[in-house]
């Protein structure tokens, strides 16, 4: 039996749209293929309160980039790119008297998680949303490739997870970043693997 394959689409954002041009046909046919196979998806959206945006921030990434190289939560540069709102989670509403009531949170997909720094495992609950559904392998893809692609690659690596990070589904600022991001997961933690990779593997 095949492990239970989750997707995995890191800061699709606004902010970061220039670095994606080649990666979002892809992302979106991976988002197609999991769609169809009814195989939980999971969005990542990067941001920092209005206490981390300062000069002396809390934060080692607002220190790292400055607060013009930084997301700032609510704003419009933060949002995901439109092409993929049709696979995001529906907006919460309120159940009305006599309907049913829907599926607990901690089982229902697509999710969307914000988080503050590289790793999406810190200061989110996605390792319990993983294991609550019973993840054992994550197909990772998105931005930047060697920065928050990699760096929660890896920590799903280290925590037992079977991980592909998407070659032709990263984007980073250069070619440089992007091939140094692959060659480094690939050596030492899981497999590189592109797009059509992914599905074909998927489907034996």
């Amino acid at each position: 039996m095949s492990p239970k394959t989750g997707l995995l689409v890191v800061d699709m954002q606004v902010f970061f749209e220039s670095m994606t041009t080649n990666a979002l046909p892809n992302i979106l046919k991976l988002c197609e293929h999991f769609t169809e196979a009814s195989a939980p998806i999971i969005f990542t959206k990067h941001g920092h309160t209005k206490a981390e945006m300062v000069a002396d921030s809390s934060s080692q990434l607002v220190r790292k980039w400055g607060v013009s190289g930084s997301i700032g939560e609510g704003s419009a540069e933060g949002e995901i790119v439109p092409e993929l709102h049709k696979f995001l989670p529906k907006a919460k509403r309120k159940v009305t008297l006599g309907e049913s009531l829907p599926e607990p949170e901690s089982s229902t997909f697509p999710k969307l998680l914000p988080k503050n720094t590289y790793d999406a495992f810190i200061n989110t609950p996605l390792s319990t949303i993983l294991e609550k559904a019973r993840i054992e392998r994550l197909v990772v893809c998105g931005v930047m490739t060697d920065c928050c692609c990699d760096t929660t690659a890896r920590a799903a690596f280290n925590r037992g997870y079977e991980t592909w990070l998407v070659s032709d589904a990263c984007g980073s600022a250069n070619k440089r970043q992007h091939a140094a991001g692959l060659n480094g997961f690939g050596f030492a933690f899981g497999e590189v693997l592109t797009t059509e990779e992914v599905v074909k593997r998927m489907q034996t």
